[in-house]
């Protein structure tokens, strides 16, 4: 098994397949519907692998690697998270939903539910807006739960893997 690497040896290392295969993965997906700043596509590869993510998937026109961008903010975990990019993300919640996950949308609505009463189930794929316009609203009428996080300041929202930090690390404690 690799050991824990740190920042300056993970930008440069070439993860084997048996290397990745060494990691065992918990029963969560993350799905980024079109997110616009590499610096959060980065800091979502941080995360996913943080986590020990199954898969990340990056939807829609937003960059992917290999991106110089993604890979400062990412720190290399790029190489060692599964992902793929789709076109669509609402596809790609109707597969994961016949696939038998339940899925999640971080988004401020009308129907959403505070991330205090968040229950996980799994397997379970939480779903990101851009950060300006939000999750889509026909994805957001195709997920089972939409999960907020109270603002309790002056801005009215949080940042997008601030926001997937809190619902995984939920999720992983249930684990």
């Amino acid at each position: 098994m690799v050991e824990k690497l740190n920042s300056k040896i993970l930008r440069d290392y070439e993860p084997t397949a048996e290397d990745l295969a060494q990691i065992k993965r918990n029963p969560i997906v993350f799905v980024l519907d079109e997110i616009l700043d590499t610096f959060n596509i980065g800091s979502m590869f941080r995360l996913a692998d943080a986590v020990a993510a199954e898969k990340m998937y990056l939807c829609g026109r937003m960059e992917t690697p290999p991106s110089s961008r993604i890979h400062k903010a990412a720190v290399g975990t790029e190489k060692w998270v599964f992902w793929e990019h789709s076109p669509s993300t609402l596809k790609v919640v109707k597969k994961l939903k016949k696939e038998g996950y339940f899925v999640v949308a971080a988004e401020q609505s009308e129907n959403s539910v505070s991330v205090t009463k968040f229950k996980p189930t799994f397997p379970l794929a939480i779903v990101l807006g851009h950060e300006s316009d939000g999750v889509k609203n026909e994805v957001l009428n195709a997920v089972d739960l939409t999960v907020e996080l109270p603002m309790l300041g002056i801005n009215n929202s949080f940042n997008v893997w601030g926001v997937a930090a809190v619902l995984a690390y939920k999720a992983v404690e249930k684990l």
